[in-house]
């Protein structure tokens, strides 16, 4: 990949030189005098990235040259936004700004070339003279050897086995077995045998304390009445907590309920569970004054209730079992028969072993990492880019005995996450770094983080990859490194979302400060003094007074370039303050109504616009004057109409909408569109519903409700999906669509992705046939017959197949090496509960690694197995919700057990009857 845009090394150096590039372009020819200036100036600012780039990869670089590194970069920022300003103050303010080469290419006309020639004339001079003061403070331009590793990856499954084996395999069967043993067990206290029991799991950061008490929650979990899994940090929103925990054990969403106090919420949670069996999992307690809150939600009378805590301090655990029938349960390191296991699973493939030149090093390096599988994570996360030779590996072993030589575990892990983060080449650095404006436990979703990666300006186009692409390619390669974990994963087993270890939020926040790269407030482990007041990216967290706090840190807003807000804050800063703001994310902020955006219009760069989950009703009329916008989120507002003026937005990429927004005419004005979410297509003007199809960039139609009242109407959705079918469009999702079942054709010969839910067929569509290019499906037949799987079966692309429905009366289904199929690997059938006669014969699904049978009622021709052991590459196995006569369910059960202890690859097995 090369060189992002903007970049933690560089800072906005790259953009600089490529507008002032296009002030060498022809409509500046005449202007000799200024082209040599600009030409001059250029090749400085080239020559001092080249130099920033090659600093960037020494880990201590000499003090002065930090110090220049710092004052480039921010020069950078400020010289950008100089060359902003100029051309937005020499356009029309009333013209749509269209990009800096548009206003460029139409200033000359409006002022006149001799003015233009002076103005641009002063503002390189100003330029000029700040570089020179700077390179003055610097003159020792040197030159440096770096390595670096580019390569741009898919995710390596492999590095999701480590997370897969940390959570299942890889040493967590013995002390889960102890955890569910302590649960179970009774003290022998008299006064103790009608209280709820509790373990609480203590040790370090990177033990694997999450990853044990979700192992043993997801296992017990069903056994119970209610449940819920919350995580606490370090700087917890009890109101929040305590929502999480009322929403999860009630399954209902009280996230946004606005409640009196903590006490009333303790009280509704205790009222609901006092009846109840239930099991509660309270992750990353920090200390004892959050625990005497939180432990006041649950009622010790139930003795058959469990809880499970966990902490990294001593008498915090203590704590928490003294408030109940408690234990401690202190976490061990891994054996190094595990940390070999751990270690291997990222490294080498599963049929290969360490080479015999590597084993002794090896085992020195997981010595040194002493069975902290965090460290061992990092590590092999660092080697797997790094070159197999003896030689290579020795020097990462040195790095490691350096990093931990005199140091704590805490600053030692710290030096080995260091040694990781800079081997990362710099647009992967940038990308991490960026990773410190989520809080704590976050989940962060990986559409979004990507699209905001793009927005700050990390990521862009190249060649004929999209930027979402090249960004998709950098979440891989931080998850293969295991500087971030798989947090969901969809039935596709497509990583969803992920999040931060503790420690290496702790890293990357240390990092990100450092480099003045994003300035954080409210987040304990720093303190405004820590901080410059320069800000670039400004991030509110746990903050309860935003403006207040603002001014009390003396930040200058006028040049942020994003800003982020947490939920939950009382006072919104003024739009006003943030000219240059490129990025703006105000997501969930319970406190934002419609007269805060009355000035967001003059935010001329912003590219980014997240409303998500506020309370917002509408949107100023003239938003089509962002004319750089390119996300809009507005899921779960109040907006029911989009304003006129939206059709002017010709660079937004992603507009995301409930359901019931109504939109404008005009919507085939917007040929950036790449992703549109939440379309009701009765409740669409016609002219949108005939746009639609023009939308030649169109990739992704999420939640489309395909159905109108008039048949004129119908035809013109109809038209337009075919049309989008024969440009780009990739992914097709359709919540409700009754005008779907009349259809006979539909050419969608680009669609991979098709998911039709909440509408079952009588048989598999014939449209769907046509689907050459199919690589996912999800599908609702009810009454599914042999012909149907055969029809499916005969897609040559076709890769995970997910379908729900019953089969037909005699519910007899055959899969062979006649039926096709013949590179699926997936395969998940939701049977609702319905007797299935399924069997996989010889030959059948010669691909196909995973396979979910859900909700089926078993009979006793299923008492085979279904066959798996004719399934050659078959990996995993689930049956999850089987129901049936209590002997055939076991005899289905053992059949399965010894069909896949029988089968070559040992498939993994999970069978759960109701």
């Amino acid at each position: 990949m090369e060189a992002a845009l903007v970049s933690v090394a560089t800072g906005v150096l790259k953009p600089v030189i490529g507008k002032l590039t296009v002030l060498l372009g022809n409509e500046y020819k005449r202007f000799k005098t200024v082209r040599k200036e600009i030409k001059s100036l250029t090749n400085e600012l080239a020559a001092m990235e080249a130099f920033l780039l090659k600093m960037s990869e020494d880990e201590d670089p000499d003090v002065q040259d930090k110090v220049w590194m710092n004052e480039v970069r921010e020069l950078s920022y400020d010289m950008e936004d100089t060359i902003d300003d100029f051309m937005q103050s020499i356009g029309d303010k009333d013209e749509k700004p269209d990009g800096f080469i548009e206003k460029i290419k139409s200033s000359l006309g409006k002022l006149g070339k001799m003015k233009a020639r002076r103005r641009i004339g002063r503002e390189i001079q100003d330029l000029k003279k700040q570089i020179k003061e700077v390179g003055d403070r610097n003159t020792r331009y040197k030159g440096r050897q770096t390595f670096t590793s580019t390569k741009n990856e898919t995710v390596d499954p492999r590095a999701l086995a480590i997370f897969e084996h940390a959570s299942n395999l890889v040493g967590i069967d013995g002390p889960k077995a102890e955890i569910i043993k302590l649960l179970a067990q009774e003290d022998g206290r008299a006064s103790t045998q009608q209280q709820l029991k509790i373990v609480s799991i203590v040790g370090s950061g990177g033990m694997g304390k999450t990853t044990l008490a979700n192992q043993v929650y997801q296992e017990l979990k069903e056994q119970f009445e209610c449940w819920a899994f919350i995580s606490v940090s370090r700087s917890p929103n009890m109101m929040n907590i305590l929502r999480t925990i009322l929403s999860e054990v009630s399954g209902q969403d009280y996230s946004m309920t606005e409640a009196g106090s903590v006490q009333i919420l303790i009280s509704k949670i205790n009222d609901f569970l006092l009846d109840k069996r239930y099991f509660v999992v309270v992750d990353d307690i920090w200390d004892v004054d959050t625990w005497d809150i939180i432990k006041c939600a649950f009622p010790a009378t139930s003795s058959t209730s469990r809880i499970i805590t966990t902490t990294r301090i001593n008498n915090v655990a203590h704590s928490c079992c003294s408030s109940f029938n408690g234990r401690i349960y202190n976490i061990r390191a891994l054996d190094m028969v595990h940390s070999r296991q751990l270690f291997h699973t990222r490294l080498f493939k599963s049929d290969e072993d360490c080479p015999s030149y590597l084993q002794e090093i090896s085992e020195q390096i997981l010595k040194k990492c002493d069975g902290l599988p965090l460290a061992i994570i990092a590590i092999s996360g660092l080697l797997a880019n790094t070159e197999r030779t003896e030689n290579m590996w020795n020097q990462v072993k040195d790095s490691i005995g350096r990093a931990l030589e005199r140091n704590t575990s805490v600053e030692g892990m710290m030096k080995i996450l260091s040694l990781s983060y800079f081997d990362l080449p710099a647009y992967l650095k940038t990308c991490l770094l960026y990773l410190s404006i989520y809080q704590e436990d976050s989940t962060i979703e990986k559409e979004d983080l990507i699209r905001r990666w793009i927005a700050e300006g990390f990521i862009h186009r190249e060649g004929r990859y999209t930027a979402y692409e090249l960004g998709e390619r950098c979440f891989n390669e931080l998850l293969n490194r295991g500087l971030i974990q798989p947090e969901e994963t969809n039935e596709y087993g497509i990583v969803k979302s992920c999040r931060v270890h503790d420690t290496i939020l702790d890293f990357i926040i240390s990092k990100s400060t450092e480099e003045n790269f994003v300035t954080l407030l409210g987040v304990p482990i720093l303190t405004i003094g820590n901080q410059s007041n320069v800000v670039r990216r400004l991030c509110l967290q746990g903050v309860e007074e935003g403006n207040s706090t603002i001014l009390a840190a003396g930040l200058v807003l006028s040049h942020v370039r994003s800003f982020t807000m947490v939920r939950g804050l009382l006072e919104i800063p003024s739009l006003e303050e943030f000219r240059h703001l490129r990025v703006l994310n105000l997501k969930e902020c319970s406190e934002l109504k419609d007269h805060h955006l009355e000035n967001i219009v003059r935010l001329f760069q912003l590219r980014y616009l997240n409303l998500e989950g506020t309370y917002i009703s509408k949107l100023p009329e003239q938003i089509g004057r962002l004319g750089c916008l390119e996300v809009l989120d507005l899921r779960m507002t109040s907006v029911l109409e989009l304003p006129a003026s939206i059709v002017n937005l010709r660079k937004l990429m992603h507009l995301l909408v409930n359901n019931d927004v109504k939109f404008p005419d005009g919507i085939a004005k917007m040929q950036a569109l790449e992703t549109l979410e939440g379309v009701r297509a009765y409740i669409q003007p016609f002219d949108f519903l005939c746009g639609l199809g023009q939308l030649k960039n169109l990739r992704n139609l999420v939640d489309l409700e395909f159905y109108c009242h008039t048949e004129e109407h119908n035809k013109a959705i109809v038209s337009s999906l075919c049309k989008l079918g024969t440009h780009n469009l990739r992914s097709l999702t359709i919540e409700v669509g009754r005008s779907l079942l009349h259809q006979d054709s539909l050419c969608l010969t680009t669609l991979e992705d098709l998911s039709i839910r909440f509408l079952a067929f009588p048989q598999v569509p014939t449209w769907v046939g046509s689907l050459r290019n199919l690589q996912r499906l999800r599908l609702i037949v009810e009454g599914l017959k042999q012909d149907d799987l055969c029809t499916l079966g005969a897609l040559p692309s076709l890769l995970v197949l997910y379908l729900d429905g019953t089969p037909e009366s005699n519910g007899k289904l055959r899969i062979n090496g006649e039926v096709g199929f013949r590179f699926l690997n997936i395969f998940i059938y939701d049977a609702c509960l319905t007797p299935v006669d399924l069997m996989f014969g010889t030959g059948s699904m010669p691909k196909l690694e995973k396979i979910e049978l859900n909700y089926i009622h078993v009979i006793e021709a299923n008492s085979l197995g279904f066959g798996i052991e004719n399934l050659p590459c078959l990996t995993s196995v689930k049956c999850i919700g089987v129901d049936g006569d209590d002997g055939i369910v076991e005899a289905v059960k053992t059949a399965m057990e010894r069909g896949a202890s029988t089968h070559p690859n040992h498939p993994s097995l999970l069978f759960g009857s109701f």
